[in-house]
């Protein structure tokens, strides 16, 4: 999430972990949710990245942190060997 700063940061955050967790069925709270869309925009961004593609601007980066924090839940939840949290 480069150039948005701190607030903002944690705003798309919260949101992008609010959206996945309910796309994908997981219960997690407020604090995991913001650290879910965060780590998920990171992830997002460096696959994004991998292809040499980038996408901007609050939606762009929130479409990108919920993908990614979609792909964190399905990663814990391969690793977990299960599909309930």
């Amino acid at each position: 999430m480069m150039g948005t700063g701190w607030i903002l940061t944690i705003i798309i955050g919260a949101l992008a972990g609010w959206i996945a967790e309910k796309v994908m069925k997981f219960d997690t709270g407020l604090i995991m949710n913001i650290v879910l869309g965060i780590v998920g925009a990171i992830v997002g961004n460096f696959i994004l990245g991998m292809f040499g593609m980038m996408l901007g601007g609050f939606i762009g980066q929130l479409i990108v942190a919920v993908a990614g924090a979609c792909i964190l839940i399905y990663a814990y939840r391969a690793v977990k060997g299960g599909s309930s949290a």
